[in-house]
């Protein structure tokens, strides 16, 4: 199938024009007049070590602020979390998603390794070596000499 030259040209064209409008579908920005309500006071609970809480924050479902739930999410070693926010600028307020940000100071911390001690005597023996419980004076069955 051969395309004439007029044809090429128009679906050259219709292909720029698309390729152009992606970017531009990428960076959708709402503005909004309403200033979201005080954050809800959350309970943090107990978390894991390598776990970390992201603050909920109010959320724009189209005609009104929703509140989102804070969650706890993987930690990030040299990397702090910062939460979600509403920035106002220009007369509206934008939502600024929460991201990771990182620490400048952070030094990692290396862990230690720690060795067993071959010459500490193992649990369970007695300074002869023996096993066992009791003054070794029983029937051999920790129950004590039985008449």
């Amino acid at each position: 199938m051969t395309l004439s030259n007029p044809l090429k040209k128009i679906l050259l064209a219709a292909l720029l024009a698309g390729a152009a409008a992606a970017p531009a579908l990428a960076q959708v920005s709402i503005n909004i007049n309403l200033a979201p309500p005080q954050p809800q006071y959350e309970v943090v609970p107990v978390l894991a070590p390598n776990r970390v809480w992201a603050p909920g924050y109010w959320a724009w479902n189209g005609d009104r602020h929703v509140w989102v739930r804070g969650h706890s999410i993987m930690k990030r070693d040299g990397y702090r979390w910062a939460p979600d926010r509403w920035e106002q600028k220009s007369g509206g307020y934008y939502r600024q998603p929460g991201s990771w940000v990182r620490e400048v100071q952070y030094v990692p911390v290396q862990q230690q390794k720690f060795k067993k001690d071959k010459h500490k005597e193992d649990r369970g023996h007695d300074e002869h070596g023996n096993k066992g419980h009791g003054n070794g004076k029983g029937n051999g069955k920790g129950h004590g000499n039985r008449d």
